[in-house]
């Protein structure tokens, strides 16, 4: 387990370029400053604004955010993202079932089965061959944010 704690925060850290500059310094932003900057969360911000979520993610936390990238938004059937876009209360409902409450970094998500998002319902938590949430496999861990952290993964989440 700490060899995969070490393993996903080294994956942090040289995964994704943009947020190579993250580590050790203080954090570029909240969690909507730092997932625009990024360059690979269009369409996650464009749904966070859709749904009315921006104040909330931007406000104190912490929150730990399971962020779909803009290719984990592609996988979904044609014609999803319009319709959730359309549809802000569904959307809302989605977006906060990718939210926990609290910081919960790498070294803490290895060591949990289950947590529980602002939604109400749990998300699956698998560390045991890299980590997945339900489906989607965690891809860069610790990406810190002044009010929580994200971890970026490449499926999008969808509740029951």
């Amino acid at each position: 387990m700490r060899k995969l704690a070490v393993a996903l925060t080294l994956a942090a850290l040289v995964a994704i370029p943009a947020f190579a500059g993250n580590y050790g310094q203080k954090p570029a932003g909240d969690i909507v400053a730092v997932a625009s900057g990024a360059g690979s969360f269009g369409t996650l911000v464009t749904a966070i604004q859709a749904a009315g979520l921006v104040e909330t993610l931007q406000g104190p936390g912490p929150f730990t955010v399971f962020a779909p990238t803009d290719e984990a938004f592609a996988k979904l059937p044609a014609g999803t993202v319009e319709a959730l876009l359309a549809d802000p209360a569904k959307l809302a409902g989605i977006l906060k079932y990718h939210v926990v409450a609290g910081k919960v970094t790498a070294a803490d998500v290895v060591k949990l089965t289950s947590a529980k998002t602002v939604q109400g319902q749990s998300l699956a938590i698998d560390a045991k061959d890299g980590v997945k949430v339900n489906d989607a496999k965690v891809v860069t861990a610790d990406v810190m944010a002044s009010n929580g952290v994200i971890h970026v993964i490449d499926t999008v989440l969808l509740p029951n």
